[in-house]
């Protein structure tokens, strides 16, 4: 800590002493080779020419700078040139991602990232003014209050979005092809509720929407009232994924083994293979062995890819939905000083077969995209509408079968106005529908006996 502040207070003239006595030293040592030398020549000259631009910039600039922010400035410039997720936090930032991990932070509650120069969406998280405003993952943020924040660094973009609570924003909004248009969201101080869930027809139902310390203990209660409930019952349970952006790798870690008897969950390698991690499931399944859907979409990014990725390698779970965002890289957070500290991209994540995420993501097993579903225009006609219809008792006689039309006929507008009325989110939702489908079929097909 006292390092970092005794560095951060050096003057160019400073550097170029310290570079130098550096380089002198290097040039002493017996021990190294020949093509070490070179290399660490090359190195302190490029030292060297930061400090003559740093004295030149602070002699000549237009406007009077902060050395400080001069320096967080060539930092930031460092690690965000590496890739589009390793950064500088300083004290605003480091405070936000701390607050963030335990799921309370204020803003608009919405995952960006870097694409080619562009401030791209992730994924909105639910009850949220970004969600509520209608953005979507793979919409690119081209505009923030008619100011441009194409080809501004991450940071320089959170900063434009963020502001007070109850404060508003405008922001200009690519979706695909369509013409640019403007979102106005009203920023909230954000209360993450990262488990919710629901029973459709004896089938459990979890939505995680990120991975904070409050998802494990969230999703346990869940499935746990699901058997409260259903008991015996219970046919499966879908858990969906779908615009999750990802969180913290332990919960990702605990979720998956939450579903798994034993085997590896994720693997990770950094820069060194030797030093690579492995982490493997305890004994215990909450699900009992129930069939199990995840959903997955563009927007289900890194510890969501690690649970997919998990219980589809183990074939413990179907994965449905669309190939997920292809983020497989891990970040640490390393800490500076008390205040601030990097973000540094220091491995990548493995599924169990030894699969990279990275720019891959987890293709599911039964792809299906995104619908609506519109009810036919004309209505369905069965044997019982036709005129003249026999009757389907075997006893009665159909003597009046105009008669017996127009009973199916008022039948059928019965059936019309009931199919009128509200539906579940399972009816309106089509890749939950699916799934859900898809957890019937295998409790049928298990409750059928072979023929003797």
């Amino acid at each position: 800590m006292e390092n970092w502040t005794r560095v951060s207070r050096l003057r160019p003239w400073h550097v170029a002493v310290f570079c130098a006595a550096i380089f002198m030293a290097g040039m002493m040592a017996p021990t190294l080779t020949t093509a070490q030398s070179s290399s660490k020549e090359d190195v302190y000259r490029q030292l060297g020419l930061f400090g003559d631009i740093f004295q030149r910039v602070r002699e000549s600039y237009v406007d009077e700078i902060d050395d400080g922010e001069l320096i967080e400035a060539a930092i930031t410039g460092m690690l965000t040139s590496l890739d589009p997720h390793s950064t500088f936090l300083d004290t605003e930032n480091f405070s936000e991602m701390q607050e963030q991990t335990k799921g309370r932070f204020g803003g608009l509650g919405v995952e960006i990232t870097m694409d080619q120069g562009m401030v791209k969406v992730v994924s909105p998280i639910d009850d949220t003014p970004a969600a509520g405003a209608g953005l979507q993952p793979e919409d690119y943020l081209i505009a923030v209050d008619d100011i441009s924040i194409i080809g501004m660094q991450l940071s320089e973009a959170v900063e434009k979005l963020r502001g007070e609570v109850g404060s508003k924003v405008t922001i200009k909004v690519q979706r695909g092809q369509l013409e640019p248009f403007d979102v106005t969201i009203v920023r909230d101080f954000i209360k993450i509720r990262s488990v919710r869930s629901e029973i459709f027809d004896g089938i459990g139902y979890v939505r995680v929407t990120t991975f904070s310390e409050q998802t494990t203990p969230g999703l346990v209660e869940a499935v746990d009232d699901f058997f409260r409930e259903e008991g015996d019952a219970l046919k499966g349970v879908v858990l969906d994924l779908r615009n999750n952006p990802g969180g913290l790798l332990t919960e990702a870690i605990t979720v998956s083994d939450a579903f798994l008897e034993e085997g590896e969950i994720v693997s990770t390698r950094g820069r060194d293979a030797s030093g690579g991690s492995h982490v493997y499931a305890k004994p215990g399944d909450i699900a009992r062995g129930l069939p199990m859907v995840v959903l997955i979409n563009s927007g289900s990014a890194s510890a969501s890819e690690i649970v997919a990725g998990a219980l589809k390698d183990h074939k413990r779970a179907i994965i449905l939905g669309t190939r997920s965002f292809g983020k497989g890289s891990v970040q640490s957070v390393i800490p500076i000083s008390s205040t601030s500290a990097i973000r540094l991209t220091t491995a990548r994540y493995y599924t169990p077969s030894g699969v990279s995420i990275q720019a891959r993501g987890i293709m599911p097993d039964i792809e299906v995209e995104l619908a609506r579903i519109e009810a036919v225009e004309g209505g369905i006609v069965r044997e019982e509408d036709l005129r003249g219809a026999l009757d389907g008792s075997e006893t009665a006689e159909n003597s009046d079968g105009e008669a017996a039309t127009e009973a199916a006929g008022e039948g059928a507008g019965e059936g019309a106005e009931e199919d009128a009325e509200p539906v579940d989110q399972s009816k309106v939702d089509y890749q939950l529908a699916r799934a859900l489908d898809l957890i019937r079929g295998v409790s049928v097909f298990g409750a059928l006996k072979p023929a003797s």
